[in-house]
Formats: structure tokens, sequence, C-alpha cells
């Protein structure tokens, strides 16, 4: 028995001489360990730092030990640190994410496990995913961004078109569907030739080795072909798709519809023109108003001279209205009698349909108005107290308009033994227009008929 128990007493230390050595080749791999590993007390500081702790927060073995480790790390817990310690009292490990500050002050995210040993001893193992966070969240904000872009794409009242290098559509956002009229499902798959006309085929194919060439193609004004056959005017801009490797494997269009703003170019122009044209045709006949006004005083003449200036911008307030297209012939017989309307009770009458003038054959009834007026007013039926005016007018053959200036109740009409200054301007106002003008004085006043083409 004693022999046994010498045998026994041998044994024991060679046994913890095994055990010794097994420990320490342990803490040398843990020493060693790529993985950032320490230990702490629960309460208590750092008691072993290994070499991938060294690595990763930069601090010496001699620089952690002794240190309180979150003190040291500065660290942030997901959860307060005094329930972190609850857990492990509790369940003798924790797993979850820890935020540290490196001794560079660098921020690093790690996967941290701990556990908790005999004498409040915890061994803390934890492995850098700062990177893979930073590459979630990178991926997260890209994925937000093709989002939003996408969001963009498709929202967007331009039609936004890709294709590939064959020029076949592969993706029609409703922009496109609005612009062309085709739906995603009727163009994807198709040539881009389903909205080029006939005529303009050939700049596809330029447009396409342009893109081959790597080239951007920026605000090409065209024309293409809605589904039901109408033209539209679009910008184009045309920009080459490359793969992840640089290679371009096709194109990316933008169409914005211009049919109108052209539409409005064109129009301000023609106005323009118009506006030139008619802007001299109004000083002219002005200039012509004013040579061959006549009066025996100074102040005669400027009002005469006044009073048909006048008539003219009249006239020109009404083609305000209509963009210099022309003035409705009502319109420019109220404005012109107006004055007279007003004198001892209703003296004027106006009656006739609708009927829109040019502006020069506007501006040469404006200006006959007036002179009939002036002259009714000195010499006619409205320089009496019961004297009356009325116009008319109807629609005769061949584009032309019917006037009649009919007064009565006024002095007896005697023809004049020669022209006078107003009928010499009526005639030239309206002879310009390709009209005819005939007065007819009788006894109970002053008729004048005028044909013009309208």
């Amino acid at each position: 028995m004693r022999r046994k128990d010498n045998v026994g007493l041998e044994r024991e230390p060679a046994t913890n001489e095994a055990a010794l050595e097994r420990a320490e080749r342990l803490a040398n791999l843990l020493t060693l360990s790529y993985e950032p590993m320490l230990a702490w007390r629960l309460d208590g500081p750092i008691e072993f730092w290994n070499a991938g702790a060294e690595r990763l927060y930069g601090f010496a073995q001699d620089e952690a030990v002794g240190h309180t480790s979150h003190a040291l790390l500065r660290t942030e817990f997901p959860i307060d640190f005094a329930d972190l310690r609850s857990q492990l009292k509790d369940r003798r490990d924790w797993s979850g994410e820890l935020r540290h500050t490196c001794k560079n002050g660098r921020k690093v995210v790690v996967e941290s496990h701990m556990q908790l040993f005999s004498g409040n001893l915890v061994l803390e193992a934890n492995r850098d995913i700062t990177k893979r966070m930073e590459i979630e969240t990178a991926l997260g904000e890209s994925e937000q961004r093709l989002r939003w872009l996408a969001s963009l794409v498709e929202s967007s009242d331009d039609a936004i078109v890709s294709k590939n290098l064959d020029g076949i559509i592969t993706s029609w956002n409703s922009g496109a569907e609005r612009v062309f009229g085709y739906s995603a499902s009727e163009a994807i798959g198709q040539p881009i030739t389903l909205v080029i006309p006939q005529d303009r085929q050939s700049e596809e194919r330029e447009i396409l080795t342009r893109i081959r060439r790597g080239e951007r193609i920026d605000h090409f004004e065209t024309v293409r072909q809605r589904k039901h056959g109408n033209s539209i005017v679009v910008s184009l801009t045309v920009s080459p798709v490359k793969d992840a490797n640089g290679k371009i494997v096709g194109a990316s269009k933008i169409a914005r519809d211009i049919t109108e703003q052209k539409r409005n170019q064109e129009l301000i122009v023609t106005l323009a023109r118009e506006a030139e044209h008619r802007s001299k045709n109004l000083l002219a006949n002005a200039l012509a108003t004013v040579n061959l006004s006549q009066s025996s005083s100074p102040d005669g003449l400027k009002q005469i001279i006044a009073g048909r200036i006048q008539a003219l911008a009249n006239v020109c307030s009404l083609f305000a209205a209509t963009r210099w297209i022309g003035a409705e012939l009502t319109a420019i017989a109220t404005q012109e009698l107006a004055p007279y309307s007003a004198m001892n009770g209703e003296r004027t009458f106006i009656d006739g349909p609708q009927a829109m003038l040019e502006p020069d054959a506007a501006q040469a009834i404006a200006i006959t108005l007036h002179e009939l007026a002036t002259n009714a007013a000195k010499y006619g039926a409205l320089s009496t107290p019961h004297g009356q005016v009325r116009l008319e007018w109807s629609h005769a053959a061949d584009r032309r308009l019917r006037l009649r200036w009919i007064e009565t109740g006024g002095p007896i009409a005697q023809k004049p033994t020669q022209k006078g200054l107003g009928s010499r301007i009526i005639e030239q106002m309206i002879v310009q227009q390709k009209g005819t003008v005939r007065f007819d004085w009788r006894n109970d006043g002053l008729v004048c008929e005028i044909l013009l083409l309208v």
C-alpha cells in the first residue's frame, strides 16, 4: 500500500507539471493570437492583454494592464454597464457589439464575447468588424441612393430610356410612356427605332457610333414619333453606360418633349416680325394723317392730329389682347363712337355680325370711323340735337365685308364741290386695303358705303 501511495505521490507532481505545461501553451496561444483578447476583473482592472489587442488598439501590454478596460478604450456599450455585469453574473457569458476608441483616436466596432470565470475574472475575446460595418453601411447607403435614383427616374416627366449597343430597349420609365405613348411592356425588348421616324433612322446609327467611342451627346434637338404616329420635337441627351470593368455596354437616353416650347418660340418670332411690320405700318399711317392734316390755326391743327393719332392708339390697345392677330369690328366701332354715344341720349347705333379684322384693315377702319364721326359732329347728323348715326355691316361674297355709315336727322347733305380732307384720308386708307368707298349725300344725311377684303 505504501508503494502504491509512493507511486501515487510520485505521479502527482508529474500530473501537475503536465497541466502547467498545457496552461502555459494555452497562455502563449492567447498571448500571440491575432484576435484581440484581454482579461479583467469584474470589479477591477485589466490583468491580461495579448498581441492582438496591442495591434488593434495601439496600447502596449504595460500601458493596458492595471487600467479599467472600458475607461481605457472608452467603451460604448449597447446596454447599461450595470446590466451587462448582471448578465455576466447570471449567465456567465455575454455577446454583443462594442464600440472602442483606439490609442490614435480611431473608432472601431468589435464583435465581443465575454465569459466569467471563478474569482470574477472575465475573459473578453473581440473581433474587429469595423470594415464589415463600413461595407454594410456603404451598401445600405448605396441601396438607398439606388432607390432614390430609381424613384427620380420613375417620377421624371422626361422619357428616360436605356438600350444596349444593338439599339434594343432595356428600360423604359413612366415618363417615356407619357412622351411616346408605349407602355414599358410594349417597348422593352424592341429596337429604339420604334420611336424614330423613317427619315431620321440614320441619326440612331450615328448616335450608337459615338456612344461606342465613349462620347456623350448633349441637348440634340430632333423629331421622334409617338405610338399613334404623330411627331414631336425632343431634346436628347445620350450617355454611355459602362459595366463594372469600365466596358461600354449600352446607352442611357433622356428625351424631353419640347414641342410646345418650340411652338412658343416660333410664335414669339412670328409675333416679333408681325409687330415690326405693324409698327412700321402704324407709323406710316400716323405720318400720313399728319401730312394730310390741315387747319386754319395751330391749335386746330394740333387737335386734328391728336384725334387721328388717338384713333390709331385706341385700335392698338385692342391688338394687345389678341397678340397682334387683329381686332374685332364691334370693339373698334364702340371705341370710336363712344364719345358721341353719350351726347343727349342715344345718338349712335351699331349692328353687325362678328368680324375679326387684321391689324392693317383694323387701323384703316379706325381712322375711317374717326373721320366720319368727326365730320358728323361738325357738319352732319351729330351737329343737331336729334340727329343720329347708324353703323351696320354684313359679310358679302369673296371674303368681303360691306359697311354702311348712315346719318339721319341732320342738315340737308349737299355733295361738296371738291373732295374734303376727310374724304381723301378715308379713300387712301381703304384703297390701301384693296377696298372701295362710296359717298352718297342724301337729304336725310350722308351715307358712306365701304367694301373691304377681310
